[in-house]
């Protein structure tokens, strides 16, 4: 099990600072959309080149072209990029095509797939590397999270590694844990933290013993 630090509400400086505090615990480094959307990809370049021994994920959610995406992220250092399980077939085949040509691999982010069921056996037989179920930040607002998902896509995933995302805090992680993700991704529940590398550590030793 791998944890997963998702950098949303920072600049590309700010970025590399919090990593540095917790450097030791976590394996992926996540430059999140809105990062890339005001930084662009240099964001993935330059924190690739402050850590080169993590793993760095691009959160594109592409939905289209992904074959050009997925290369400029490669270009850029990005080891992981993410595509929408809502986009076309075509679209997943492209994005997988492109990342073995470059040795990268792809994330399917599950966020609004309303068939949860049917379309993660669907992705699942694409020859993606992740699932990721999501609950996104509006509807984290209204006390929503995908536990609940995580059971659904372990039950139906049989060639992709599985992972959660959305609202995953300290008190919530055993419950994460206890499902067997392959990856558990982090946000505010690190980055919002008063000691974010305490919050880091102790978060890393719950996975580990998992």
């Amino acid at each position: 099990m791998e944890l997963q630090l998702a950098l949303d509400l920072v600049n590309i400086p700010e970025g590399i600072a919090l990593v540095k505090e917790v450097e030791p615990y976590i394996d992926i480094v996540e430059i999140g959309t809105p990062v890339v959307i005001n930084e662009g990809l240099k964001a993935v370049k330059e924190m690739k080149a402050a850590f080169p021994n993590l793993k760095v994920l691009a959160d594109l959610k592409v939905m289209d072209a992904a074959g050009y995406e997925v290369m400029k992220a490669s270009e850029a250092g990005a080891d992981i990029i993410t595509i929408l399980g809502a986009a076309e077939d075509m679209t997943i085949k492209g994005a997988v095509e492109e990342a073995k040509k470059q040795g990268k691999k792809i994330l399917v982010d599950m966020i609004a797939v309303k068939n949860l069921e049917q379309r993660a056996k669907e992705v699942d037989e694409l020859g993606v590397d992740y699932i990721c179920v999501h609950t996104g930040y509006d509807l984290q607002a209204v006390g929503k999270n995908s536990f609940e998902d995580l059971q659904t896509i372990k039950r139906i995933v049989k060639n992709a590694k599985t992972a959660i995302a959305g609202g995953i805090k300290l008190d919530t992680l055993p419950e994460v844990v206890n499902a067997q993700p392959d990856l558990v991704i982090v946000g505010g529940g690190i980055t919002a933290q008063q000691d974010r590398r305490a919050a880091a550590a102790e978060m890393q030793k719950l996975i580990k013993q998992g």
